[in-house]
């Protein structure tokens, strides 16, 4: 991921929605229920966790039973000391009163739980990229201090392999063409950081690579649930047994979600966008741009999948009057520079949201040079009557650049390949005339023709129009 590149745009729920999923998060609450419990009679060692002989009743404030119950309470209380609901007053004492970001949880905005939520998101993912105890026991020297030169930890490397990982669950769930709300399996995810992306078949060292990252990440994002910040179902224990031994139940290989899968919540779409954002990348959200003009709207949103697109063009539209909303559209959608014939897709978009009451805006542009094609076609699609037919310089220049708004939205893609295999054959004039017209993008055009067309005399009439238009420009 580059942060010079925006990402696609992520479609957010309502933070007073996700204020109530963060205060509903087991970690969050259990912090929030030890840090009204704590008082005068607390005591903390000196890094501010509870000591050993409180831990009993903190688990047991917190219904927490079994072999993990004071480790789960420790967590919990790690957890609010980090995010400030619990404050240490005396360090020599150790003694602790409540934080002043705890009063926020019950009488804050949403922003400010979610601040606070943020803030316990990073203590999480601080904790799971260090080494579990049995590392950490096994390299203790004889003084019982830790050699973590024994260790094959480093801690940058492992901080950024989460970071990576967690970047590449976030763009796989905002991309369109990803699985959105479905799991991730986690050896596809495992393999995202490891294997290149033009590598046909792994290596058996990178497939023994994907295995050690898996069991990495099964034992962080068991952690990182209980936050919130993900749903996951385990890998299956029986897969980690002793290859020797015979294993209780047949085991499916072929089923993946055996193998650990993982998915985002709504609340981790935003923790993560957050994390993004503060690191420096573009990360934008469906809604950023309501509150923006037309040229920002279709500007802003040329990027876009289709289906963001339309969600952000309708959260506009929903704040404006539909005819003044469709004029400012239209004198955004002019101009003649490389982004143009985009802006003027997303207009002819944006125009059939607002519907029927855009026609007396529509109407009055269809003389201008360079929307009275879009116009055309808007109002036939509509089913208006007395559209004016267009005349044969038109219909070339509203071809040029209606294929160049379709090179800028998805480059070099079947359907636009399709698309210009049609034109060819419908036109068998199309080159000899195409040339001549002058819309900017005319030799682009032409030359993305020849690059595409899969027939080489087309391809070879294609590339000779596109040099001709580029000598009529003169360059």
């Amino acid at each position: 991921m580059s942060d010079s590149s925006p990402l696609p745009p992520v479609r957010l729920h309502p933070e007073a929605e996700l204020a109530r999923d963060a205060l509903s998060t087991p970690l969050l609450s259990r912090a929030a229920r030890l840090a009204r419990w704590a008082g005068p009679d607390t005591r903390v060692d000196a890094g501010g966790g509870l000591v050993d002989e409180q831990l009993p009743a903190a688990a047991e404030l917190l219904g927490l039973t079994g072999d993990a119950a004071a480790a789960h309470a420790a967590e919990a209380w790690r957890v609010a000391v980090d995010t400030g609901l619990v404050e240490v007053t005396d360090e020599e004492a150790g003694t602790v009163a409540a934080g002043e970001d705890l009063p926020l949880l019950t009488g804050g905005s949403p922003h400010d739980i979610l601040a606070v939520w943020l803030a316990a998101l990073e203590a999480v993912l601080a904790d799971a990229t260090v080494p579990d105890l049995d590392d950490l026991a096994e390299a203790m020297d004889e003084s019982g201090e830790i050699d973590f030169s024994r260790l094959d930890w480093d801690p940058e490397s492992e901080a950024a392999f989460l970071d990576g990982v967690l970047g590449n669950l976030y763009l796989l769930t905002v991309t369109e063409d990803g699985p959105g709300d479905g799991p991730v399996p986690l050896p596809a995810l495992a393999a995202s950081m490891i294997v290149p992306g033009d590598l046909g078949e792994p290596t058996n060292d990178m497939l023994e690579q994907i295995s050690d990252a898996m069991m990495r990440l099964d034992d962080q994002f068991r952690l990182l649930e209980p936050i919130g910040l993900v749903a996951y179902q385990p890998v299956d224990e029986a897969l980690m047994g002793d290859p020797e031994e015979e294993p209780a139940a047949p085991l499916d290989e072929t089923d993946v979600s055996r193998y650990g899968m993982v998915r985002l919540t709504p609340l981790g779409l935003y923790g993560l966008r957050a994390r993004l954002l503060e690191a420096g990348f573009g990360a934008p959200a469906v809604g950023d741009l309501v509150d923006k003009g037309a040229d920002a709207l279709l500007d802003g949103s040329s990027g876009y999948g289709p289906l963001a697109a339309r969600a952000e063009t309708q959260q506009w539209l929903d704040r404006r009057e539909p005819l003044a909303a469709a004029r400012e559209l239209l004198a955004a959608a002019r101009g003649s520079d490389e982004g143009a014939p985009l802006r003027r897709l997303r207009c002819q978009q944006a125009l059939s949201l607002v519907g029927a009451q855009a026609e007396p805006a529509v109407r009055d542009v269809l003389d201008d040079p360079e929307l009275g094609g879009l116009a055309r076609v808007w109002l036939s699609e509509l089913g208006a009557a007395d559209v004016p037919p267009p005349s044969a310089d038109l219909v070339y220049w509203l071809t040029i650049d209606t294929l160049a708004a379709q090179l800028a939205a998805e480059g070099n893609s079947e359907e636009l390949q399709t698309l210009l295999e049609g034109l060819a054959q419908q036109h068998s004039g199309f080159f000899a005339a195409a040339w001549r017209v002058g819309h900017p993008a005319t030799a682009d055009v032409l030359e993305a023709m020849g690059r595409l067309h899969p027939d080489k005399r087309i391809a070879k009439e294609a590339r000779k129009a596109a040099f001709k238009a580029r000598s009529q420009q003169g360059g």
